[in-house]
């Protein structure tokens, strides 16, 4: 049991574990934030525009239901809900591309090494001196 306590503190402790964490915590402070623009900022003016229409009360009713005499509310399929909740994840989307794209330009990329030029071809000379050479371990 204590081996187990001591890799968790070190899995803990490691600044991956502690960086995904905070990532977490803004990206939840983030999508709210991202919430409310859409929710109070953007969807008022669209809705203004196609006549005053509230996209949260968007919503198709399904047939009212009747179980043993007791007429039961009916169902919804809320779409307006889905609208505003998909523009939330295109804003989120969008701004997650422009961070990760920003992040790999700011990346220095090393440029690549030149290729050493291939050794010269010994010369006539060059080789015969390595024959005598050769020769001469014999």
């Amino acid at each position: 049991m204590g081996s187990f306590i001591q890799e968790f503190k070190e899995f803990a402790v490691k600044g991956n574990a502690v960086d995904m964490a905070v990532g977490v915590i803004i990206g939840g402070a983030f999508g709210k934030i991202v919430s409310s623009i859409v929710d109070d900022i953007i969807m008022p003016p669209i809705g203004y525009l196609i006549g005053g229409v509230n996209f949260t009360d968007l919503k198709f009713e399904l047939p009212k239901v009747v179980l043993e005499g007791v007429e039961l509310a009916p169902a919804t399929i809320n779409y307006g809900n889905f609208i505003q909740t998909l523009i939330d994840f295109l804003i989120i989307a969008l701004c997650v591309f422009l961070l990760v794209k920003g992040i790999n330009s700011l990346k220095k990329e090393k440029p690549a090494e030149p290729e050493a030029p291939a050794a010269p071809e010994p010369t006539a000379e060059e080789k015969l001196l390595m024959e005598i050479r050769d020769l001469l371990k014999k």
